[in-house]
């Protein structure tokens, strides 16, 4: 059982006649997943990975002619913005986009649109989504992962591949692992992940990964205090960085008293989170 992405999802790439999009596709076949071909404007008609992929000039065409029901975007961030909104209006129900350096206004009206149109996108800015011994849409490699019963969220790419690997190395699996992305403006936070892992009768435990910057632990933290009913492990990125220094991702922002590492660890912990001082102490936690 999985969250979002599994063995049946259809899955289209944009972008796919770029550097990244051909590299990723790659990967993510050589994995299992089901790409059904990509979109490129201008390149319609052609085909990519030695003729076994078509690519289509929009997303609109893509779906009408393989039923595509998930995008990954590659896209450069000045088309991004763009291609979300191509794939909202193609009805794709599930986005996963990796671009980074979109601007914020451009994110802001992406997100309401996606939203008044039913649109789930997890990013940007993210590493993408993984089940485990199904499908992945995006770049976490796919070795570093186990299929399992632990469900990971993650603001971080990097801590992310980190806390899947220490999880193996634990012998542990994973039911899916979805990474939301760093951006202050983002498609889905920790808490709609949450209720999905919640729901999901194969995930038994949750690992959440968070940073400074931002209040969404916070809003998590509350979430889990009121509606989890499964134990939830966290590790909050950040507890060493210097006052009123930016760190890292666009959304690293520190709000005042609000988005600090303390004020979020604290949160959690009052919620009765298990928190680890590093990935690999949170995955023998679980253990």
């Amino acid at each position: 059982m999985s969250i979002l992405l599994n063995k049946n999802s259809r899955i289209i790439v944009q972008g796919i006649t770029g550097e990244e999009g051909l590299f990723h596709t790659t990967n993510m076949i050589k994995y299992g997943s089901v790409i059904i071909g990509g979109t490129s404007p201008g390149k319609g008609g052609e085909w990519v990975m030695n003729g076994k992929l078509p690519v289509f000039d929009s997303l609109k065409l893509a779906v009408e002619a393989s039923g595509a029901n998930t995008s990954v975007i590659f896209v450069p961030a000045r088309h991004a913005a763009d291609a979300m909104l191509e794939a909202v209006d193609a009805g794709i129900p599930l986005v996963v986009c990796i671009t980074e350096g979109i601007p914020i206004h451009d994110m802001m009206k992406v997100k309401v649109y996606a939203d008044q149109k039913g649109t789930r996108i997890i990013g940007p800015n993210c590493p993408g989504i993984i089940t485990p011994g199904e499908s992945k849409a995006g770049i976490i490699p796919g070795n570093i992962t186990l299929p399992g019963s632990i469900g990971v969220v993650s603001r971080s790419g990097t801590l992310t591949y980190e806390m899947l690997f220490a999880l193996k190395q634990q012998g542990l699996g994973t039911s899916t692992c979805v990474g939301i992305g760093g951006d202050p403006i983002i498609g889905t936070d920790f808490v709609q992940i949450l209720s999905l892992f919640e729901a999901d009768p194969h995930t038994e435990k949750i690992v959440m990964i968070g940073e400074i910057g931002g209040q969404d632990e916070e809003r998590a933290a509350e979430f889990i205090s009121s509606s989890m009913t499964k134990p939830v492990f966290a590790f909050i990125a950040g507890i060493s960085s210097p006052p009123g220094k930016r760190m890292g991702h666009a959304g690293a922002i520190i709000e005042g008293s609000h988005g600090n590492a303390a004020s979020k660890i604290a949160n959690l912990e009052n919620a009765g989170v298990k928190i680890g001082h590093n990935p690999e102490e949170l995955a023998a936690s679980l253990k």
